[in-house]
């Protein structure tokens, strides 16, 4: 049976996500060295070495969460205990958290800085692909079916918000909004959640006011107006897209070189995170960005495929969520750096150097990898012995 299940991995996602991380940890060398000496005065492979450090750690997370069969995560004291601790985690940052780049956001550790956001998408995950399928049977039913996971999602919302961190707090309503309309739901109910979660936002809107100040400070909104036209006013709202510009317009096909980086040298401030596509465009030009792209959308339309193939509620909604989240991350750190929405600090999943989002890219895909080996273990041995139904609610099954 070992044997079996083995086999049933899927070595070429495995793959994928592994080249991702090494062609991160490389760029994150190259484009953070100059940075880490002429502005923090560290050395120059510090963030390396932190990233290093975080992918090892991933690695684990990873390998562990790769083989705990995720329909454990359907345990109900697990799932009280995603929901209750995913809004003290938060709540807590208001009190305990580190400011740092406007938002406090962060809880500084034994030297090292975790940001609870990161970690609470993949709470949001779980808990609506768990709440969503034990509802399925009544899944229309808006008191007691649709409007719970909502209530929650919406706090959650609200709370990253007041950090202020927009762009996870869009992340995060963007992967519930896709596992709502996968769940099954009816189309009229989906419009009743959209009225609902309007509502909610109006209700909790005087709270958002009172802190419109941290929310909407000075620097934020000149992101705002800086995307509309940066060469406005190239040395303060539109400085960084404008050095990203330059970045992508001088690697041209091939690109400088790696190392060969010009925009780093001080040009392009968080070239090593948000920016980093703009340095590895620069170095290594239209293949290198192709590369990253085309492995992201590798891992992406294989998490849909897995989400199609399988047999449950759970399982697929995991697939979906955790497809979602790399596919709409990618996109708002894309359209950052480019200049088609604001720029938000998103950072490109596996590749932009930042520890509680690789740790988290690494539990979410392990979890994913898991999916996958169920779904390809029933497809070729489902008829044999060894394979029994979970229970007569679910089609899943458990070895």
């Amino acid at each position: 049976m070992f044997k079996k299940i083995m086999k049933s991995y899927d070595y070429t996602l495995i793959l994928a996500i592994f080249l991702l991380c090494i062609f991160g940890l490389i760029m994150v060398y190259s484009s953070s060295m100059i940075t880490a000496v002429a502005r923090y005065d560290l050395p120059s492979d510090f963030f390396f070495k932190k990233q290093l450090n975080a992918l090892i750690i991933g690695t684990v997370a990873f390998l562990l969460t790769m083989f705990i069969p995720y329909r454990i995560y359907l345990d109900g004291k697990f799932l009280r205990l995603l929901f209750f601790g995913s809004i003290l985690l938060l709540s807590l940052l208001f009190i305990f958290g580190h400011v740092a780049g406007g938002a406090q956001s962060w809880f500084q550790l034994f030297g090292r800085a975790i940001q609870p956001g990161e970690f609470v998408k993949l709470s949001v995950i779980l808990y609506l692909a768990a709440i969503y399928e034990k509802k399925q049977s009544y899944i229309d039913e808006f008191g007691r079916g649709a409007m719970p996971p909502v209530v929650f999602t919406c706090i959650i919302v609200v709370l990253v918000m007041l950090q202020p961190d927009l762009g996870t707090a869009f992340i995060i309503a963007m992967i519930a909004t896709a596992m709502i309309v996968c769940s099954g739901m009816a189309l009229k109910s989906i419009m009743r959640l959209v009225g609902v979660a309007f509502g909610m936002m109006t209700i909790l809107s005087p709270i958002i006011i009172l802190k419109k100040d941290t929310i909407f400070n000075e620097a934020r909104l000149s992101r705002f107006v800086g995307f509309t036209d940066p060469f406005a006013d190239e040395l303060y709202s539109g400085f960084q897209l404008v050095n990203s510009y330059i970045a992508i317009g001088s690697g041209g096909l091939s690109g400088l070189g790696l190392g060969e980086s010009v925009q780093k040298y001080g040009y392009l401030p968080e070239s090593h995170t948000d920016f980093i596509m703009a340095i590895i465009s620069e170095e290594l030009g239209i293949f290198g960005v192709l590369f990253v792209l085309t492995l992201l959308a590798f891992i992406v339309l294989k998490g849909l495929a897995i989400a199609r193939k399988c047999e449950d509620a759970f399982g697929s909604l995991i697939a979906i969520g955790i497809s979602s989240m790399i596919a709409i991350q990618t996109g708002v750190n894309l359209g950052g750096l480019t200049g088609l929405i604001p720029i938000t600090g998103v950072t490109l999943p596996f590749i932009s150097y930042g520890g509680s989002s690789l740790l988290l890219l690494m539990l979410s895909m392990g979890i994913l990898v898991n999916v996958s080996m169920f779904v390809n273990y029933r497809e070729e041995y489902k008829e044999k012995k060894g394979l029994q139904p979970v229970n007569s609610k679910h089609k899943g099954y458990t070895i």
